[in-house]
Parts: C-alpha cells; sequence; structure tokens
C-alpha cells in the first residue's frame, strides 16, 4: 500500500488548531489507494481530470466528498455535476453559469471557489483582483442566474519557489482580498468565507495565513509518476 499514514494522521494533528480541512489529492492514483485513505478516516478527495473522477467515482464510498481542483472546461461540467461538491479553480463568470445550469439538473448546490491569479509566473490561470472584483459585482446583479452554486471562497497557488517569505506575502495578501471581498458582497453570510491555499510544500505556512483547506498529494500519496 502506498498510503503514508503516519504523514497522514501528522497532517490532521497539524491542521486542528486552525479548523482547516484536508483535501488529499488524488489524481493518478488508484481507486484501492483512495479506498486506504478513505477507511483511515479521510473524506475528501480532490481530482484534476474529469475522465478519471468520472471513472472512480462509482467505484468508491457514495459519502466521499469529491473536490474539482484542476482547470474545468465548461463542456465538461455536465460530467461532475451529479455528484461533486466543489469546484476549485472557477476563474470566469461562463463557468459559474455552467456549473449552476449543470447543477440545477440534478436539484444540487454546487459550491465554488474563485481561483486568483497571486504568483510571479505567467503560466498559471486565475483572476486577477480588478477581474475578480468585476465578476463578484457582474454575479451580485444577476444573483437569481446563479441559484445552484454557492461562491463559497477563494483558491490560489503561490509562486513555485524556495522563497518561503514570498510564498507567505502571497497567501497573506489572498487572504487579504477574500476578507475584504467577503465584507463587501457577503457580509453576515457564510459565503466567501473559505481560502483554499496551501499544498505539500507550504501548506504550514498557509495555515498560518488563513487558510481553511489545503490540499495534499505527494504526502500521503507519495510522488506521482
Amino acid at each position: 500500500m502506498s498510503v503514508n499514514l503516519p504523514a497522514f494522521q501528522k497532517i490532521n494533528e497539524q491542521l486542528k488548531p486552525y479548523n482547516a480541512k484536508l483535501v488529499a489529492v488524488s489524481k493518478i492514483k488508484p481507486a484501492s489507494d483512495i479506498q486506504a485513505l478513505y477507511d483511515a478516516g479521510q473524506r475528501i478527495f480532490g481530482e484534476n481530470y474529469v475522465q478519471e473522477l468520472q471513472e472512480k467515482q462509482p467505484l468508491l464510498p457514495a459519502d466521499i466528498e469529491w473536490h474539482f481542483i484542476g482547470h474545468l472546461q465548461s463542456n465538461k461540467v455536465k460530467y461532475i455535476a451529479p455528484f461533486v461538491s466543489m469546484v476549485h479553480a472557477v476563474d470566469s463568470l461562463k463557468l459559474l453559469e455552467e456549473i449552476s445550469k449543470q447543477a440545477a439538473k440534478h436539484n444540487r448546490i454546487i459550491r465554488c471557489l474563485l481561483q486568483v491569479h497571486i504568483a510571479a509566473e505567467e503560466t498559471k490561470f486565475g483572476l486577477d483582483e480588478k477581474e475578480l472584483l468585476e465578476l463578484l459585482e457582474a454575479y451580485k446583479q444577476q444573483e437569481t442566474r446563479f441559484a445552484n452554486i454557492q461562491i463559497a471562497g477563494l483558491m490560489g497557488m503561490a509562486t513555485n519557489t524556495d522563497d518561503m517569505q514570498q510564498v507567505r506575502n502571497e497567501f497573506r495578501h489572498l487572504h487579504e482580498l477574500q476578507q475584504n471581498m467577503q465584507q463587501r458582497f457577503f457580509a453576515g453570510t457564510d459565503a466567501l468565507t473559505e481560502l483554499s491555499v496551501g499544498m505539500s510544500g507550504d501548506y504550514t505556512i498557509a495555515l498560518e495565513e488563513g487558510s481553511t483547506m489545503v490540499r495534499i498529494g505527494s504526502m500521503l500519496f507519495g510522488a506521482r509518476y
């Protein structure tokens, strides 16, 4: 079994003081590995590829909370809408609208995170601050069109660097942005309260900077080939 149970237990202990959730990133890992971590108590699993998630979902327990954490194309939403709990990387109003439309067909609410570009690299997806503000303003103006989604929070990926102070600053900036947008658009509600930042190499910093959800794969499942 390639699941690292001591690491799983250690991570959970580290999350407790922050009341944060663990998303076990199980992409390219077999259903048997997911089942092993499920048997140890894990319930939230993150997948990056629609076809892979479609194939795994029927093989595993029905109470798994599936999070789609990859870049999602609008034409693929219909395949995961019947069961996915959260979509982590929404970067357009068009995608939000499609998720709501497909969720409505199954009488479901799908929680969504808006992906904000916080890294120095140009290659990562995500909204800049101006685009985030425009998206939220448009959403609030036509909220009835989005009855089957909830904007649960923000998601981001830090720069791939050994400079942990830069990573910390990026996480802190996104946390401040999340708090500001929550007060501006959703004050007094539980919308936009989640912050999904932190992966295997930087999750402890992310927790210190306000993360409510960390996405960890290699520490739990080993390296991907």
